[in-house]
């Protein structure tokens, strides 16, 4: 292995894993010597700061990890909290309702539920903490149950989860055909 293929090496390892890596762990997994990661570690960065790149790769005791440079953490921190603000689909709205009212379920509970795949939204709010796994379910295939979290209480100004006001009884609601009938009147 040449010499840019063993930096490529180390540099895929560290932006892969995206936490520290120790330096033995690195050196196994690149097959490369100890001190011969240390040295491809300083050239990358070396060549990281000659570019004028946002990276850099940072010792943490006997560990590394790649990270943006500190110049780029207002940009960063504007473009997450970005993220964070953009308000809840309908839909979003719908699948936490869902696990609100039924907690704790699964995947495949909301979709039966909805009648549409449902994993983009249940991992867009896990992200922005609203759900949060809750274990696995003993059942065949053991999926994935999913439950409000505490940020989920604070963004709705609840207590708990019984503050949740309650589901409306069939009596209480009204028929397609009274519907009607009520709009007919009013013409």
């Amino acid at each position: 292995m040449q010499i840019n293929e063993k930096t490529a090496v180390i540099e895929a390892i560290l932006f892969a894993s995206g936490d520290p890596v120790e330096l033995d762990r690195i050196a196994e997994a690149a097959d490369v010597e100890r001190d011969t990661v240390v040295k491809l570690i300083a050239l990358l960065n070396d060549r990281y700061e000659e570019t004028g790149s946002a990276l850099e790769i940072l010792k943490l005791g006997d560990s590394y990890q790649m990270a943006t440079t500190e110049k780029y953490a207002d940009y960063i921190k504007a473009a997450l909290e970005t993220k964070k603000k953009t308000p809840l689909s309908p839909a979003a709205m719908e699948v936490l309702t869902i696990v609100a009212y039924n907690q704790p379920v699964t995947r495949g509970f909301i979709e039966q539920v909805r009648g549409v795949d449902s994993s983009g939204i249940v991992t867009s709010l896990v992200e922005k903490n609203l759900l949060v796994e809750a274990g696995r379910i003993d059942v065949p295939g053991k999926p994935i149950a999913y439950r409000t979290t505490d940020n989920f209480l604070r963004c709705f100004k609840m207590n708990s989860i019984h503050d949740l006001p309650p589901i409306p009884n069939m009596s209480d609601q009204i028929g397609f055909d009274e519907l009607i009938e009520e709009e007919q009147k009013n013409d």
